[in-house]
Formats: structure tokens, sequence, C-alpha cells
């Protein structure tokens, strides 16, 4: 214990930020990569040089997303060692297969088809040249499953056995077909999606704002916005499936995400704001709508929701002899319950938003340049997409406490008991410190390439 804060909580905090800053830049990387394929696919179909010069000028951006999300993902990995090594010894034989996957065969497969794509532009055939692009992008999604699949494990162990205190894993095939797993890989992607796509849409606001290569930057804008409506409207459907999984798999996890205490009736009303006491357990008012919760949950207008009070109980009485009847299965509720209304709202404020757009970017028209408060507000929501994707992983994450290993292995029992608090405190300054750099040098290079100008940017070669 130094400074009043333990060492469980100093590594819980470092994974965390880590997490959060690596979870910056890989949904945007993975989103790029999809947003410059199909800007370049566009140039190959139509023949147009400003779609080369979109794939071009924001495949720049793309490259520099994928570096600094390589950078995160390598100081991530090695916590597992550091600070959570009894964590690491019992997960290791499931981990180390998936992630072994994950890095020699997709990883090396994006990067390779990444670099093939910098340097060849003139060198290859459009089509041929575009088709690089589009296996790099492959080879993220195929990084993104297998990323996922063992995060899937850490929510629903499948396809394992318990030998020598340790998961070994007993059918790969069960740890693949994990439906934890092919709930959450459409909602990572298509939020990636979304991400990059409003990113776009939010610089191409700048560009215009500036009134600098305006035709350039509301194509951009168009494209980018037609991807990013699509996508945002997919993204509350795969919500809702991953939701339907999780009330099955984790109901803990969903009843905080609804504030639900004490358990319905059969017409649940849906909270939008609520007095939630974690103290007491209980939900002490809200506004709400009458019978929406219901819907939502089942799809039909009757049906009870289970309170966490009862869930709670449930819980006590199957895990109480293997692991103690101190634990406490209450999760952070506060923070689900908001982080979920914060990402809902941003998805619904991504369609409406993309749809103003798309009406005011037609070729017939040219309002979107005088629209200026219009384009200011496209320029904020460059940044609410991050701040959306970290509500959702906080909600992934902070909704299976008190586990790393959901069922099998507490957060308690995972840190590393040869890590000491100064350790810790040093190590998490020296990570702030680095990532606070590398978010301002993205932030940084995203701004000099606008301000410069696209033909600027791409005088001497592109990259």
């Amino acid at each position: 214990m130094l400074l009043g804060v333990s060492m469980l909580d100093l590594a819980r905090f470092q994974f965390a930020m880590t997490t959060v800053f690596h979870f910056f830049f890989v949904p945007f990387s993975i989103g790029m990569g999809l947003v410059v394929s199909i800007m370049e696919t566009m140039y190959v179909v139509k023949k147009d040089e400003v779609y080369k010069k979109m794939a071009q000028f924001w495949g720049k951006i793309y490259l520099l997303s994928f570096a600094v999300g390589v950078v995160t993902g390598l100081i991530q990995e090695f916590q597992f060692g550091m600070n959570w090594s009894d964590y690491s010894r019992f997960m290791g034989d499931i981990f180390g297969a998936p992630l072994a996957i994950e890095a020699l065969l997709a990883f090396f497969m994006e990067s390779t088809f990444i670099g093939l794509w910098m340097f060849t532009w003139n060198k290859f055939k459009p089509g041929l040249h575009c088709a690089l692009v589009w296996i790099s992008f492959l080879g993220s999604l195929l990084s993104a499953i297998w990323i996922l699949t063992a995060n899937a494990f850490m929510q629903h162990p499948v396809g394992f056995v318990i030998r020598d205190g340790k998961a070994q894993m007993a059918s790969f095939g069960a740890l693949v077909s994990n439906p934890q797993l092919w709930a959450s890989f459409p909602h990572v992607v298509i939020g990636a999606i979304v991400t990059a796509s409003f990113v776009i849409a939010g610089m191409a606001a700048f560009g215009l704002l500036a009134k600098r290569d305006v035709n350039f930057h509301k194509k951009s804008m168009r494209v980018a916005l037609w991807i990013g409506m699509i996508a945002a409207i997919c993204e509350g459907l795969a919500g809702d499936y991953q939701t339907q999984v999780e009330i099955k798999e984790q109901p803990m996890k969903f009843a905080a995400t609804e504030g639900v205490y004490e358990t319905t009736g059969d017409k649940a009303p849906w909270d939008i704001v609520a007095d939630l006491d974690t103290k007491n357990h209980e939900n002490k008012g809200a506004w709400s709508i009458p019978d929406v919760l219901t819907i939502l949950t089942y799809h039909k207008t009757t049906g009870s929701v289970k309170g966490m009070n009862e869930i709670n109980k449930e819980l006590h009485e199957k895990y109480d002899k293997k692991f103690g009847k101190g634990m406490d299965y209450y999760v952070p509720v506060k923070t689900l319950f908001y982080s979920f209304r914060i990402m809902v709202a941003f998805d619904m404020w991504f369609i409406l938003v993309a749809i103003l757009g798309l009406i005011w970017t037609r070729p017939s028209k040219d309002t979107i340049e005088n629209k200026r408060w219009f384009l200011w507000v496209l320029g904020v929501t460059t940044y609410f997409p991050f701040i959306a994707n970290t509500c959702g992983w906080f909600i992934t994450e902070l909704g299976r406490f008190p586990w790393t290993v959901y069922g099998l292995f507490t957060i308690a029992d995972s840190v590393s008991a040869s890590t000491t608090t100064g350790e810790l405190w040093f190590t998490n300054i020296m990570y702030f410190l680095i990532f606070s750099t590398l978010g301002g040098v993205m932030v940084y290079y995203c701004k000099k390439q606008l301000d410069k100008g696209v033909d600027k940017a791409l005088e001497g070669g592109v990259y």
C-alpha cells in the first residue's frame, strides 16, 4: 500500500488505462482500412482521380493509426507477465493459442500487405493495387477475431478442463464457436467502421470550414457519411444481438446496464436516468418510459427482468462453496448504467448527423459550405466515436466483475505477488506520459496533414 492505493488497484488502473488508449486506435485503424479500401475501389470503378487522392490522403492517417495501435498493443501484452502473472499461469494454455495465431498469421498478413500497398502505387495496375488494401483489411478482421476469441473465453469459458489448478484447452472448436465471440465481433468491427467514418467526415468538415480543397472534402464527407450511417444503423442491431447473449450468460451485467435491482413485473419500464444507491442496492427513483425495457429485452410486450439482488443471491449459492462467502458479485452499476446510455445516445446522434450531412452534400446542392454551424457540429463529432467505444469497453470488462475469467478465476487472485506498489506507480506515470505523447502526435499529425492541403500533403509521393 502506497499513498493509500493498493497494488491491485494500481494494476487494474494500469491495464484499464492501457486498454482504453489501445482501443482508441485499434478500432480507428480497422475502420480506416475499410473506408480507404472503398475509396480506392471507387477510383478503380469510376476512374475519377479524386477518389485516388482520397485513398492516398486518408491512407496516410490510416497508416499512422495502425502504427500507434501496434505500439499500445505491445505495452498491453507486457502487463500479462508484469502485473498479472498469476492470471497468465492460469489462463496461458488457453490464451496462448489465439494470440499466437493472431500474431503469426493475422498481424503479419495485415502488416505485410499494408506495406506492399504503401509503396506500390505506381508499380501495380489499379485493380491489383486495390486488392492489396482489401487483403490488409481482411487481416485486421482476422486479428480482431483471434483477440476477441481470447476475450470471449474470459467472458464465457468453453472448451476447457482444469488440470493442476490451470485451465487447459480441451476443444479448439468450442473456443472459436463461443457465442460470446460471435456476439461481440460484429459489434466491435461495426463500431470501428463508425469510428473511421465520422473521423473522416469530421476532418473533412474542418477542411470545408477552412475553405480548402472544397470538392475533395465534400466528396470525402459524402462517402464517409454513407458508410457511417449504414454502420451506425447496423451497430444498433449488433448491440441488440449482443445484449440478448448477455441476458443469458451474464445477467448481472445486463441488470446493471438497466439499473434493475429488484426483479420487475411483466411490463418493465426503461430508465433514462436513475438515482442508484450502490450502498443499499436499490434504485430510489428514475425518469422512465413505461414497458420499454420489456420490449427491448424480449422483443415482446410482456416479460419480467431479473434484478441484481436476486442474481446476487443466485451467484452466492453457486460460488460461495468454491470462493467463500466474502465475495461481492455486484458490478460497478453506475458506470455500466450511464456508459450504456452514452453509447446508445451517440449511435443515434451519428445516424441523425449522417442523414443531415447526406442531404446537404447532394451533388445538386451547394449548401453544406454555408452551414458553418453544422460543419462545427460535425467537426466536434470527430471525437464522439472514441467516447462511445470506451463506454462499450467499460461495459464489457467491468461487467464481469469480480472475475478475470468468469466463474473460474477472480481479479484478486490474478495479480502478481512480486510486483510492488512503487513499481506500479512508476510504470503508471510512464505509460500515461507515453500514451499522452502518442495521442498528441496522432492529433498533431492529422491536423498538419489537413492544414497542408491535399496536393501539398501528397507532393513527392504518397509516403
